[in-house]
């Protein structure tokens, strides 16, 4: 299994497709690992070389304890994308993923060719992250485990695919509670409002239809109102679109590649 030390923690990561292809960097959620995009690399693998990464706190990547910050997982991406020798990548970032991709877009533009940005936000609520990160400390992953599933999934998804849904929620109660809350911090944290006109390249926004946690109203028209030149494409969707809509997704990240 390969892995990269970055500030103080080994982070995982997994190259497949075709040598040669454009590369494209795959960032999970938080609360997932790189298996959230597993149904929509078929499609992916065909069209570019793909980095996947555990973010820091997930899947085989390390956990330290503390606080997270988005400098630090950006950090972290630019790890594994030397440890893959890739100068630089399209990047496709889920959630707390297209968070990390916006701050690489920032602090490294020259490593990053084009963002997709999924069900993602560059503004979310600071009290309501600030009492997540402590109720995680106190309780665990499982406390609140019934929130964040009601947020990840669709009911008809649930409903249609139980064993998917059974596999993130006990994904979700195996992670390290320090990883949790330690990306739960970096999410209260974030300031990258302010600083979205800095991004030059080629970004797509994709929400979800039924996404609540970051519908398009609020948080996705903020990055497509405030990123120069930046598109829009809504899918069927609850918050873990390559999941639900693993094909349509790829054909919009392909298409941005075009």
């Amino acid at each position: 299994m390969p892995f990269v030390r970055s500030h103080g923690a080994d982070i995982y990561w997994k190259v497949e497709g075709q040598p040669g292809n454009p590369p494209l960097v795959l960032l999970n959620s938080i609360g997932t690992d790189m298996d959230l995009w597993a149904a929509a690399l078929p499609a992916l693998r065909r069209h570019f070389t793909v980095l996947r990464i555990d973010t820091r706190g997930h899947g085989a990547s390390d956990a330290p304890a503390g606080d997270y910050d988005m400098a630090i997982l950006a950090g972290d991406v630019g790890a594994a994308m030397d440890a893959a020798k890739l100068d630089a990548a399209m990047i496709a970032g889920v959630s707390l993923g297209g968070m990390i991709a916006m701050q690489l877009a920032l602090d490294a533009p020259e490593r990053v060719d084009g963002l997709a940005l999924v069900c993602t936000s560059a503004t979310m609520d600071r009290t309501a992250w600030t009492a997540r990160v402590e109720k995680v400390r106190t309780d665990g992953v499982e406390g609140i485990v019934d929130l964040a599933m009601s947020r990840f999934l669709s009911p008809d998804f649930c409903d249609a695919q139980p064993d998917v849904a059974a596999t993130i929620r006990r994904g979700l109660i195996d992670m390290p509670s320090e990883g949790y809350a330690g990306c739960a911090a970096a999410i209260r944290d974030m300031r990258l409002a302010d600083r979205l006109g800095d991004i030059a390249c080629p970004t797509l926004v994709v929400s979800g239809d039924r996404d609540t946690s970051t519908p398009f109203e609020g948080h996705g028209e903020h990055l497509v109102s405030r990123i120069p030149g930046a598109r829009h494409i809504a899918l069927d969707a609850a918050h873990l679109a390559p999941l639900e809509v693993p094909d349509a997704l790829a054909a919009a990240i392909i298409d941005l590649a075009a």
